[in-house]
């Protein structure tokens, strides 16, 4: 089910506190996915199916220390799991990613934006989940090494590639 499809609204009981979840924390989720894959549509489904699986586990969820940090890990290992293919992108215009990620634009040209994000989308899902978790989520290398279930070593060398081949795209143009 896509996030656009989820549904809040006065609901009494257990589900109630899901719903609150739901209707706090979905576009964050949505945007943060959205920049994970670079693409709003695969982002939607990404997390509409995670929050079907959190619907259903919202009872030992909700009682964690930080619920938000724990559903984003879903979606991080949604976006990565093998069984998907995320690794085509279609890329996005910057209204679309205005609309969607309804941020502010840090970049003045629309044209580097575009090309930032179309270059970013171009990395293998792994390395691009390092780059948003390190520069857009704001992580350390050994949270995102928890976050990935890898080394901190492993997660520089993939950060230092993944920005080599950002660099090495801006050098040639």
């Amino acid at each position: 089910m896509p996030a656009s499809e989820l549904r809040t609204g006065p609901h009494h009981g257990e589900n109630s506190s899901f719903e609150e979840f739901v209707a706090a924390r979905l576009g964050a989720l949505l945007r943060y996915a959205t920049v994970l894959t670079c693409d709003p549509h695969q982002a939607d489904d990404i997390v509409g199916e995670v929050m079907v699986r959190v619907s259903a586990r919202w009872r030992r969820i909700a009682v964690m220390d930080q619920p938000e940090a724990y559903v984003k890990r879903m979606v991080l290992n949604e976006f990565l799991s093998l069984r998907r293919r995320w690794g085509r992108v279609v890329p996005m215009s910057h209204e679309q990613l205005d609309t969607r990620a309804g941020a502010v634009d840090p970049l003045t040209e629309r044209q580097e934006r575009d090309e930032l994000i179309r270059r970013v989308g171009a990395l293998p899902a792994r390395q691009r989940a390092v780059i948003v978790l390190r520069y857009f989520e704001g992580h350390t290398f050994d949270e995102i090494a928890e976050l990935m279930g890898s080394r901190a070593s492993t997660v520089r060398a993939q950060a230092s590639t993944a920005l080599a081949k950002l660099r090495l795209e801006v050098t040639v143009r």
